[in-house]
């Protein structure tokens, strides 16, 4: 049965529940210049707004693609990046933080993960497309 609480420990309580709330939303996109340095007048101070659109992105090299998803976190570039790449049938996978693609039909392909040869990009040492033999892509990541 629930007993009613004391407003004082209500109150308390909401306000630890609060401090642990998630952050807000991403639909809050304002612009935020990345340099906020006076500049010369003829120098834009807006983002061009064909950028701000997915058809751009259709247009763009896979190497233009994933350098805006790596050095462009958290903006609406990184996303228009990332869903382009997941059209040409790129996977992240978050434990590696790395891109990978099927370089042919898995050898093992279960509910939890598939086994097989995967090219995969690496974006930290040599800036290029990889092959992984015998890898085991797991869906949870």
């Amino acid at each position: 049965r629930f007993s009613p609480l004391d407003p004082a420990t209500s109150m308390g309580m909401l306000g630890m529940s609060m401090m642990h709330a998630p952050p807000l939303p991403d639909t809050d996109r304002a612009y935020r210049p990345r340099n906020p340095y006076a500049t010369h007048a003829s120098f834009p101070t807006q983002p061009l707004a064909a950028a701000e659109t997915a058809a751009l992105y259709e247009k763009l090299p896979m190497d233009t693609l994933l350098y805006i998803f790596y050095f462009q976190q958290g903006t609406q570039s990184q996303y228009f990046a990332a869903r382009q790449l997941k059209r040409l049938s790129w996977r992240f996978h978050k434990k590696y933080s790395t891109w990978f693609q099927r370089h042919e039909e898995p050898k093992i392909t279960t509910e939890e993960y598939e086994e097989g040869t995967y090219l995969y990009f690496d974006y930290s040492a040599e800036w290029c497309q990889c092959i992984k033999s015998d890898f085991i892509f797991q869906y949870s990541y």
